[in-house]
């Protein structure tokens, strides 16, 4: 998710200054690259749950703030699931320690291809409604770049530009650990948009830890805003920059997130990135 240029680039990426059940391992876009875990109870496939979100609202709040909060895309026992799988490393391709890399304190864990159904289900099935987003945005700033429909298709061109390594990721925060501002931007092909899923429930699993987003605006002083969640909600947001409609046409504005000082409990949360690592 995070890193400073240098040797380490590749493994841990690039740091710039109705709800969802378990799901039953329905074969998709991503089949090649996904594991039944997490496959204890049947259940509707993750389009099911995004095909009811209003995505003309979660656009608009993209447009308007640059992050937007989807509540409940996961149920209280999905949450529970994925958060157990921190202590089983087969299930992961690297473990971070963000203090030995100036991040913050706390920690994280990518997945592993096969990743787990769950997860490679929500990355195809959130992948499309965010595509046109994307795509909106990138002819708002002139940009040549469009993604296609589908996320294998994107997945090929990550693949294909040797951007192989799963994004996708499960942090770990206790008392005293923090996220510093910061992009998760992993090689040439990104996605402009991601996903954070809070697998814990703020007041009873954890205290602090509020999700926080900045965005620098030409000329102007940052602004800050902490994106209240409760467990199971998702929070949408830009990866690195998005449009801004001015007085003279659009122009580009820079974000960061992270997350604030946890002050007693554990916090976990399911990141889901959409491009792949070198």
């Amino acid at each position: 998710m995070l890193s400073n240029a240098g040797p380490q680039l590749s493994e841990i990426g690039c740091r710039s200054t109705g709800a969802l059940p378990i799901l039953a391992g329905k074969h998709n876009d991503d089949d090649k690259i996904m594991t039944p875990a997490l496959t204890s109870r049947r259940a509707a496939p993750a389009s099911d749950r995004i095909d009811t979100i209003d995505w003309t609202k979660i656009g608009a709040a993209l447009d308007a703030d640059g992050f937007a909060v989807i509540p409940k895309l996961l149920d209280a026992e999905a949450c529970c699931d994925v958060a157990a799988l921190y202590p089983d490393d087969t299930k992961f391709r690297s473990h971070i320690h963000m203090a030995r890399h100036g991040f913050g304190r706390g920690e994280y864990k990518y997945f592993a291809y096969p990743l787990p159904a769950l997860i490679a289900e929500l990355r195809t099935a959130l992948y499309p409604k965010l595509a046109e987003i994307a795509n909106r945005w990138n002819e708002a700033l002139g940009e040549a770049v469009r993604f296609p429909a589908a996320h294998a298709a994107f997945l090929k061109r990550c693949h294909d530009a040797g951007q192989s390594r799963p994004t996708p990721l499960l942090l770990q925060y206790v008392p005293g650990d923090y996220n510093c501002l910061h992009q998760d931007l992993y090689g040439e092909h990104v996605f402009p948009l991601q996903v954070a899923t809070l697998l814990s429930e703020p007041g009873q699993d954890f205290t602090g830890g509020e999700f926080v987003i900045t965005e620098q605006r030409p000329r102007m002083q940052s602004r800050a805003s902490v994106v209240p969640l409760t467990r199971g909600d998702a929070v949408v947001f830009a990866v690195h920059h998005r449009p801004v409609q001015g007085t003279r046409g659009v122009y580009r504005v820079n974000l960061r997130h992270g997350v604030s000082v946890l002050r007693s409990g554990r916090r976990h949360t399911l990141g889901t990135i959409f491009h792949d690592a070198k």
